[in-house]
This record gives structure tokens, sequence and C-alpha cells, in this order.
């Protein structure tokens, strides 16, 4: 058989479809490649949406906002000064997009109107902060994206 210029790119076709599906199911079936979803129960937290566009709803029609910022010594969120903050309750959830383990929530405990996330349990980067609090009964919820 004589090798002419067709047969050389029909090869060259060849070869490169196979370099490409070994990539393919090499990333596919290698544990080292972590095909993690961005949220558990994706579905479940969808069906309690209109709940949360509700609290964004509260905590957007306040006339004192939560304020969440970025100190030399971590991250303040600042709740409204005219509320009793023995009487907030709720969460703060701290989402890394790049990372999913080092995702983390923490409830909300203060002894005055500013709860303090020290900079030692956040690493550098871009997080999504979410407060989801509730006084005398009624939710809120406040959402930022922060970069450390």
């Amino acid at each position: 058989m004589k090798a002419n210029w067709g047969t050389g790119i029909v090869i060259a076709f060849g070869l490169f479809i196979t370099f490409i599906l070994y990539f393919v199911f090499k990333v596919q079936g290698d544990m080292k490649y972590d095909h993690q979803m961005v949220t558990e129960e994706y579905y479940k937290k969808e069906m309690g949406y209109q709940a949360q566009l509700d609290k964004a709803q509260n905590a957007h029609d306040l006339k004192e906002k939560v304020v969440i910022a970025t100190k030399a010594d971590g991250i303040e969120i600042s709740f409204p000064a005219s509320f009793d903050y023995k009487k907030i309750t709720g969460k703060v959830s701290f989402y890394r997009p790049s990372n999913q383990q080092e995702d983390f929530d923490m409830p909300i405990s203060l002894s005055t109107s500013n709860l303090l996330i020290p900079k030692t349990k956040l690493v550098g980067g871009r997080w999504d902060i979410s407060v989801e609090w509730n006084y005398e009964g009624k939710g809120y919820l406040n959402k930022e994206k922060v970069n450390l």
C-alpha cells in the first residue's frame, strides 16, 4: 500500500481523536479530579427559594441595614443598633466558590450588635457570605461577596 497525503490526514485525525478520548476517560475515571456539585441537595434547597426571597425583601426594607465589612482582624457583621441584639438569632454561612471543603456555618451569638469573624478562620480569596437571621419572629437574609 502506498501512503499518500489522504492516508496521512486520516491517520492524523485518528491519532488526534485517540488523544482527546484518552484525556476525557482519564479525567472522568480518576478520583483525584473532584466532580462535586456546587451545593449539596440542590433541588431541596431550590424548593425554599420563595422564603429566601421574602427574607431578602425584609432585609432590604429595613431602615438600618446589616453591614458586612472587612477589617484588619477579620470580617465584622454589624446588625441594626435599634434592634435588641439579645433577640437576634440565626446563622452566618461562608461559601467558598473555589473549594467546597472550606465552606462553614457559624451560629449568631452576640454580646454587642456586632459579630466579628476572625481572619484566622478564613483563607484569602473570594467568600460569599450569607447572613440568615431572625428578630422577633421575622426572618431576614443578607448576602454579600467579600474578597480577602
